[in-house]
Parts: C-alpha cells; structure tokens; sequence
C-alpha cells in the first residue's frame, strides 16, 4: 500500500465514524440550494417524450412532488402526462433496488410519499389532487393516476414540503411527549405505535437494526448496489442528483472535504467502510427518545401506497415539533429481520416502517438531491 493510499483509507474510514464532528462550521455547504430550485418563470417550451407539455401549476406540483423521499434517494417515479390534469405515476425500473428490495415494496412506499406531497402540494396551489390506484403488482410499470380539479387554495404548508428531511444524528434521548406522539398518530391514523427507548420493543429494534445491518454488510451484493447509488464526489452528485452524498450521509465538514477528495464509490464496498458504517449504526440505533411503527393491513399495492402516504403526513410534521425521523429499514429488508418480525408478532402486525425518532436542536437543513421534473417525465 502506498503513502497516498494509507493515508486515503485511515482518514475515510475515520471520517465516516466521526461524521459532522470535525469542523463542521468551517466548511459550510449549500449543494441542495444549488441544484434544487423551483424555476422562475417555470415554463416548459417543449412538450416532454411520451406526453404534453405541462403547464406552470402542473410543473410545480411535480417539482414538490418529487421532494419525497426514497431509498437510496433513487427517486423511482415516472410521470406520463396524459393531459394538463391527467397524469400517470409509474416507476422506474432502472431505480429500483432490487437486491435491498426485490418485492419493491420501498418503491410503492415511496412512491405512497410521493402522492401525499403532490396532493398537499396541489391543494396549496388551488387544486383538487384525486388519486386512483390501478396497480396490482408492485411490479407494475404504471401505479397510480392523478386527476386534477380546480378549487379554492387550501391551507397546505409548502415549507414542510421544502424542508422536511431525514435526521441520523443528533437524536436526544428524551422521552416522545404525549402531545406530540397524538399529532403523529393522527397524521398516521390506524396502524401506527410509539415504543419509548425504555421499552424493551424499542431495544429489540434497536439491536435488530443493528444485526440486520450487519449481515447486508456482509452482503456483496447489497454493498454494491449501495456503491451504484452512492455520490461521493460533488461532480458525481451535480451530474446524478440523486442517491446518497457525503451531505446525505450526513458526514459534513473536514470528514466530509477528505471523503468527497479522497475517496471513490469503489471504497463503499471494502472492509474499512463497512466495519466503520457498522459501528456508526450501532451508536446511532442507541440515541433517540424511541421508536415508532407504521403497520399496514396486508402488501398490497393500495396498503403500501396508503402507507407511504400516512408516513409522508407524519415526517411533514416532525420540523414543526422539533422531532427527527431516522428510518432503519435493515429488519424489513433482511431475511433474518422478517423471520424475527414472524417470531415475536401476531400474523395481523406487518410492520412497514421502523422509524427511530428523537428531539433534535438546532434542526438541520434539507440536503438530499433532487432531479428536475424534466427527468422524470416519460
């Protein structure tokens, strides 16, 4: 190994366990700002493949749309715009994640997530967003339709849209107060549960979280379909805009300077990342005030949508309360993880999100990268 290679891993792999904790206030970034704006005046001038041109509205809705989040961040919807109020939501087969989750079932939750923003978004901006689910398979190339109507604007805060984000970091301990895990369960509706830390359904997610993660680091595969979707350079992330970046990740400052300059997609999948993201998600699964659950009726593709939905309205709330969401969807994905769910719950109990959640302060800004609206359309 040479000089530039051992220094390249002993300060990646460093940075990564470190995170934002090594002068983060001295290397401020705004990549999301750059790259991630509603334009002005928002026209298209040509009408996209496969469709007609959108008008101004229909182009903002989408851009809020699509402010949804989903695994990777591989943003997985198509929208074929069969008319200025009628449109088809499909997905993506080259953005699924088919090793992580080949029955998509994180696909029609995100694309659930996708719904919620786009009807709340069109609400703000004096439209009636009817949804129909016409999919049977999450398999499907077209999933649901939207049919638009005019109406009066209604109270639908485009801000949350705008700032809402997933919070790894950072997560105090403090017990959910009662208020605020009403306001989350009435956003959620049925199927939703809070576990304060101390509860011994909390330590079981949290260790399974952790071993589930383990054994998908020992998973070739899984590591380099992670690889594929990972933008470590700011070239790579202004080309790609999506997937996961150093802000993502949530490794900032100097750690995040040495792992964008030092390092390329290819050290994702070598022991050093892997044994240190491990230990990352291990400190991180025991920080937070608890965990909380979003169960569906069955896998359908209305449930999951519906999920999607329900969790979309419930993270659109946790800015506002102060509260960040974490995601640790390992257990879900993992053979071992759903064998586990089997074993200590009813027949009835089929969780779709794992949510690790906690007070935050200051809370931080979105950074995730999103695609123009011009990419998605088909």
């Amino acid at each position: 190994m040479n000089r530039r290679e051992f220094i390249k891993q002993g300060a990646a792999a460093g940075s990564l366990l470190l995170g934002g904790s090594m002068l983060t206030t001295g290397c401020a970034r705004d990549l999301r700002n750059q790259l991630v704006q509603l334009p002005d005046p928002v026209q298209l001038t040509e009408p996209p493949a496969g469709g007609r041109a959108l008008d101004p509205v229909g182009y903002q809705i989408l851009f809020y749309a699509s402010l949804s989040p989903s695994g990777h961040n591989s943003q997985p919807w198509t929208v074929k715009v069969e008319g200025p109020d009628h449109w088809v939501v499909g997905v993506d087969s080259e953005r699924c994640l088919p090793v992580v989750d080949p029955d998509n079932r994180e696909v029609m939750l995100s694309l659930g997530a996708f719904a919620e923003n786009l009807v709340q978004a069109a609400a703000a901006l004096g439209k009636k967003a009817h949804i129909q689910v016409t999919g049977t398979s999450p398999h499907d190339r077209e999933i649901f339709q939207v049919a638009l109507s005019s109406q009066s604007v209604q109270k639908s805060d485009l801000k949350a849209l705008v700032s809402r984000r997933t919070v790894k970091n950072g997560l105090t301990s403090r017990e959910i107060k009662p208020a605020d895990v009403t306001a989350f369960e009435s956003a959620a509706g049925e199927g939703f549960y809070y576990f304060p830390a101390s509860s011994s359904h909390a330590r079981f997610m949290a260790e399974a979280a952790v071993e589930n993660f383990r054994r998908q680091c020992d998973n070739d595969a899984a590591m380099a379909e992670l690889a594929a979707w990972t933008r470590l350079s700011d070239k790579d992330a202004r080309s790609h805009r999506d997937g996961l970046t150093t802000d993502g990740m949530e490794i900032t400052g100097l750690s995040g300077w040495v792992v964008r300059h030092l390092m390329d997609v290819s050290d994702v999948t070598k022991e050093s990342w892997r044994k240190k993201a491990v230990e990352k998600t291990a400190v991180q699964a025991l920080e937070g005030g608890g965990w909380m659950v979003i169960s569906s009726p069955d896998n359908s593709v209305p449930s999951l949508i519906d999920a999607g939905r329900r969790f979309q309205r419930m993270a659109l709330l946790a800015r506002s309360r102060g509260i960040g969401i974490h995601p640790m969807t390992q257990t879900l994905e993992e053979a071992h993880g759903k064998q586990q769910i089997r074993e200590n719950h009813d027949a009835g109990m089929i969780p779709q999100f794992m949510l690790r959640v906690g007070y935050v302060h200051p809370y931080p800004e979105p950074v995730s990268l999103r695609r123009p609206v011009e990419w998605f359309l088909v």
